[in-house]
């Protein structure tokens, strides 16, 4: 009797020790938004000045028959150039313009040398194989 009495006393207790409300709480969410670090250096600054500039090139390969060229002058709102390509037909396409302040871009296109079209010679050495 005495082992069911100390067991209904230590029930007792701990009934009575255990609080009504649970005291955990879950913690609360602290967000805090990411630093971002100022940049160390000054924004670039820019001259407002007008372009001024002169640049050119030209490709010439004998053997792919490539023949173009551009060639371009600016001096503030002024500009002008020139390009050309070889056509596939012979002829070289020239491209003259310019541009005046608020004209736009004005071009004057020529050509130089006859249209070439050769008669079509299919080739022998391409023989397909044969299919079965």
């Amino acid at each position: 009797m005495f082992f069911k009495v100390s067991v209904l006393v230590a029930l007792a207790v701990a009934v009575s020790a255990r609080p009504e409300t649970p005291s955990y709480s879950p913690p609360s969410p602290s967000y805090s938004a990411p630093a971002h670090p100022s940049p160390s250096y000054g924004a670039p600054t820019y001259n407002d000045v007008p372009a001024q500039y002169n640049t050119q090139y030209a490709v010439s390969d004998e053997y792919s028959g490539n023949n173009f060229g551009h060639q371009e002058d600016r001096d503030g709102y002024k500009t002008q150039g020139t390009y050309y390509v070889q056509l596939p037909d012979g002829r070289l396409q020239k491209v003259t313009y310019y541009v005046d302040g608020e004209s736009g871009f004005v071009a004057e296109v020529t050509y130089e040398g006859e249209a070439q079209y050769p008669a079509y010679e299919p080739s022998t050495s391409y023989q397909p194989a044969p299919a079965y």
